[in-house]
């Protein structure tokens, strides 16, 4: 990919950063107030090939060093996005999102939403209900913050419905743009048969970060990933004329991130679209077909392919 800057060190000028290493080492690099968003899905303490499990207590004091990193790089008008599930210890699971929270309120930041994301499928339990959803603990740094509702409206349950008496009697009595997608939602998660899965175990769908994305922060803003895996938050990113920058400590994922954002440069990196329903047994197939991301040519471009059509969205250089 030519055409797109991209630097394994913090660099101002760069259109990605995607540093193999440490995300204190790379966090230590960038300005205080210069990133829009911060969005991530940090380790849960599980145990992972990623990481190595500790106690509770150490892994939560790792954790505030980073987000202490975090909110220094976040701007004023910056949201800050700990996406998190469970901490499972002898059977009993610990929220980490309630344990987290008093790290983020004792920074000053204010919680906006916790959003509930939920998904179909995952492992089945057997001594308790199998565990279907995770969070999101949405922060700003100050009360005026970036926050573009309209980018993100979702279509309306029932768009055709009209005010009955008043003033307004025959109006439509919904936001014809579409309605606010509320705190919960339901997107699929990266399971095998997930048209972006990769081997990582534990991957963002782009879609979910995209919604993020368009609504937190404008064109040309830097959106970081702390904990980057396998390149979700940079795609998703960079499709929307964003700068993007993550850390990544293992090797092997660092290298299929940069193959996917090359695969989207030329044109062959497939995505679940946002506009895609959640799959429906009913018919045996979903309405609508995975998208082919294509970058054009520079940073600030996106072509999005659909059955033979082609739908493009121009952005402003860098």
């Amino acid at each position: 990919m030519t055409h797109l800057k991209i630097e394994p060190r913090f660099n101002p000028k760069a259109d990605l950063v995607l540093f193999e290493g440490d995300c204190l080492d790379l966090l230590s690099k960038v300005p205080d107030g210069s990133v829009k968003l911060v969005v991530t899905s940090p380790p849960y303490n599980l145990g992972k090939s990623y990481e190595k499990r500790i106690d509770l207590e150490e892994y939560l004091a790792q954790q505030k060093q980073v987000i202490e990193e975090c909110v220094r790089v976040l701007a004023e008008d910056g949201s800050l996005c700990w996406e998190v599930g469970n901490y499972v210890d002898n059977g009993e699971i610990i929220p980490l999102d309630v344990v987290l929270y008093p790290i983020f309120a004792g920074l000053d930041l204010r919680l906006r939403n916790r959003i509930v994301w939920h998904f179909g499928h995952g492992l089945h339990a057997s001594k308790r209900f199998s565990g279907r959803y995770e969070v999101i603990l949405w922060f700003t740094k100050s009360d005026h913050y970036t926050f573009n509702l309209d980018a993100v409206r979702i279509p309306q349950k029932y768009p055709g419905k009209k005010h009955f008496k008043g003033p307004r009697r025959g109006e439509l009595s919904c936001n014809p743009q579409g309605k606010n997608p509320s705190d919960i939602w339901e997107i699929p998660n990266v399971k095998s048969n997930h048209i972006e899965k990769t081997i990582h175990p534990c991957q963002f769908p782009v879609e979910l970060i995209e919604r993020l994305v368009l609504a937190m922060t404008n064109e040309g803003d830097w959106v970081l990933d702390p904990f980057m895996g396998v390149g979700s938050t940079a795609i998703a990113a960079l499709m929307h004329q964003r700068r993007a920058m993550g850390a990544e400590i293992m090797k092997v994922y660092v290298d299929i991130a940069r193959d996917r954002i090359e695969q989207a440069g030329k044109g062959k990196l497939q995505i679940r679209p946002m506009t895609r329903n959640v799959y429906d047994p009913g018919n045996g197939k979903d309405s609508v077909p995975p998208l082919t991301v294509d970058l054009g040519n520079g940073p600030r471009q996106l072509k999005l392919q659909e059955k033979g059509k082609k739908y493009r969205v121009k952005g402003k250089g860098a």
